[in-house]
């Protein structure tokens, strides 16, 4: 199978790098600037948590997309997305959106053919320490929650099984996700609130010492929920509208403690997480005000 990997950050690299070491796959990632430099000196770098070992993986990598694609997988932030749209609008291939994006599969089929588009989300990663990614230690792949990815009709198409048999071949966890739309826009609805508070509060340890930005937070993810022009995908985030406030947020609080909030995106505070927060929001706002 001839991949591209479009977007050379932690997940995309990570994927890569796995995707390039199973056999019978033909992978390129895509990637611009200082990384792709960095890529092309000492390809993928990968280190487990916090330890010395580093693994380099040799994956070829192109600063352009080019023709002949059986699969594109997209790893940028959301407000990014309208540039790659425009990069691939030439270029063969179906191709997989994993990101945060709720807005659906209209906007992206519009520019590129809706007939080429595919949803999904890619399991959270690790953090990038300078050109090393460093992935937890527990192992990615060995994660008890896979990258969902589905069609935007909710089939369960010849390439969706071919791009599952594929991700699985490389050792990567994946299952289809039939109602892909709704599965994105309630990660949205929790994540983007969640995502605002830390960056505000400086990171996720200091967001916990604050219940009443929590309390605020947990308003807002319900809010949002209530928003939804469909019911919660997975069911079990409709415990953030019935359960009592005071116990989501001593349950959150507990979280933005934990290694495992200490080692997500929580802690990237920088410009680029502030304008995909905002513009996942801007999408939420849009289908908000259509209800």
């Amino acid at each position: 199978m001839r991949l591209l990997v479009y977007g050379a950050g932690v997940l995309g690299s990570l994927y890569a790098a796995h995707l390039h070491e199973a056999a019978g796959n033909d992978v390129s990632l895509l990637a611009r600037g200082e990384r792709l430099t960095a890529l092309r000196r000492h390809g993928v770098q990968l280190a487990e948590g916090d330890g010395p070992a580093v693994r380099r993986v040799p994956v070829p990598v192109v600063e352009h997309p080019a023709d002949g694609y059986d699969l594109i997988t997209v790893f940028v932030r959301t407000h990014q997305v309208d540039a790659v749209l425009e990069s691939l609008a030439g270029v063969d291939g179906d191709v997989l959106f994993l990101l945060n994006w709720a807005a659906g599969a209209q906007p992206l089929g519009a520019v590129i053919g809706h007939e080429r588009v595919l949803l999904g989300f890619g399991a959270t990663g690790g953090t990038m320490d300078g050109d090393v990614v460093r992935y937890r230690p527990a192992g990615f792949l060995t994660r008890r929650v896979p990258m969902t990815i589905g069609e935007p009709d909710g089939r369960t198409t010849p390439r969706l099984e071919r791009i599952l048999r594929t991700l699985g071949t490389a050792g990567l966890k994946a299952k289809a996700e039939p109602r892909m739309d709704a599965w994105l826009k309630t990660h949205a609805a929790f994540a983007v609130p969640l995502g605002q508070a830390a960056n505000a509060a400086g990171g996720p340890l200091a967001l916990a010492g604050d219940p009443d930005a929590v309390r605020g937070m947990v308003r807002l993810m319900r809010q949002n929920l209530a928003a939804m022009p469909m019911p919660p995908v997975p069911r079990g985030f409709n415990a953030l509208r019935i359960l009592p406030e005071g116990l989501l947020v001593a349950l959150l609080r507990r979280f933005l403690r934990s290694p495992t909030a200490a080692h997500s995106g929580l802690n990237d505070t920088s410009p680029a997480s502030a304008a995909e927060l905002e513009r996942m929001a801007e999408q939420m706002r849009a289908y908000a005000t259509v209800r």
